[in-house]
């Protein structure tokens, strides 16, 4: 994949080079834009599963290009059988979300790229083209993350909206972490990142990604104008949730801060966890036993960020220190 310094050229269509300036750009036509599209699921939502792929193969003003990654399942021999055009790929064993997601990225073609996971789902059937719409217009976007509404009416977590200050859902920012369930990204932009984390398994690949992103000279970007659709679920119902929300915050240090900043970023959370969960005994002894495994286990590639970076984060409000 290509390194952060040395972004390839896309097409006309869709161009995303980092920008650096407050000039305007011009607009550009997204109906020819293709999205290469990656569905990720285990098969145990067959429902959810087919509303989401509907919604991709209704999308209008863009070219889709669709597969279904089966992660521990095959989803050829899904029923009903899926629609015909997508493809599907048939990962034996469960390898986890975020190396599902990269393991469906060779297999389709197009100037963006556009993860959904089978639990989401697309309302508008403008959704694929308003967002190429807004990477064309602002190629220093690289990375695309709508706002999430529950489709039976629940109260939105606060979560989804990944910044400290929640503020309107509507409204539009600058982020470093991302909600990964929905994401638009430039293709071109994805290969510099270097794909999602495959050694996390499950929690924070999306702000690996989001850092990630910013390290190409890109944004990350949460577009409260665009909406997906996704059911209100707690994450901590997985019983390793706690493990992985630790080892992976350590590991996501470790993987990706100079090595100054590691224990800056690993203390300022330790401190919110224990503050946060000082009433849950059995939640914060899981969570300090994947802590533990973050610094004994290999966390992969190391790709510390450049300083450059670090201060163009501090600048539009969050240092990767917390």
């Amino acid at each position: 994949m290509s390194g952060p310094d040395s972004l390839p050229v896309e097409p006309d269509s869709l161009r995303v080079e980092p920008v650096e300036t407050d000039e305007q750009v011009p607009t550009r036509a997204t109906s020819s834009v293709r999205v290469g599209v990656v569905v990720l699921t285990m098969g145990k939502r067959p429902d959810d599963l087919a509303r989401g792929i509907r919604s991709i193969l209704d999308q209008r003003g863009v070219v889709t290009d669709v597969v279904c990654v089966g992660n521990g399942w095959d989803p050829a021999t899904a029923e009903p059988a899926l629609p015909a055009g997508v493809k599907t790929l048939h990962l034996p064993e469960n390898l986890g979300i975020p190396a599902g997601r990269n393991r469906g990225v060779p297999l389709v073609t197009g100037e963006a790229l556009f993860f959904l996971d089978d639990d989401a789902f697309l309302p508008s059937d403008t959704f694929l083209a308003d967002g190429c719409r807004t990477l064309a217009e602002r190629p220093e976007i690289g990375l695309i993350q709508p706002r999430v509404v529950d489709p039976t009416g629940r109260v939105s977590p606060r979560r989804w909206i990944p910044r400290i200050r929640k503020g309107d859902p509507a409204h539009s920012s600058n982020v470093f972490s991302c909600w990964e369930g929905a994401v638009l990204m430039p293709r071109v932009v994805f290969d510099a990142t270097g794909g999602w984390a495959d050694p996390f398994f499950y929690a924070h690949e999306g702000i690996e990604l989001a850092w990630r992103v910013w390290d190409t000279g890109h944004v990350a970007w949460y577009a409260g104008d665009l909406e997906a659709g996704h059911p209100v679920i707690d994450p901590a119902r997985h019983a390793y949730y706690y493990r992985l929300n630790a080892r992976n915050r350590v590991w996501l240090a470790r993987r990706n801060l100079p090595a100054v900043l590691v224990p800056f970023y690993v203390g300022s959370w330790t401190a919110i966890q224990v503050l946060r969960w000082a009433r849950q005994p059995t939640a914060l002894k899981a969570w300090f036993g994947g802590w533990r495994a973050g610094w004994r286990e290999h966390p992969g590639e190391r790709r510390p960020m450049r300083w450059r970076t670090i201060w163009r984060m501090t600048l539009a409000g969050r240092p990767p220190v917390v």
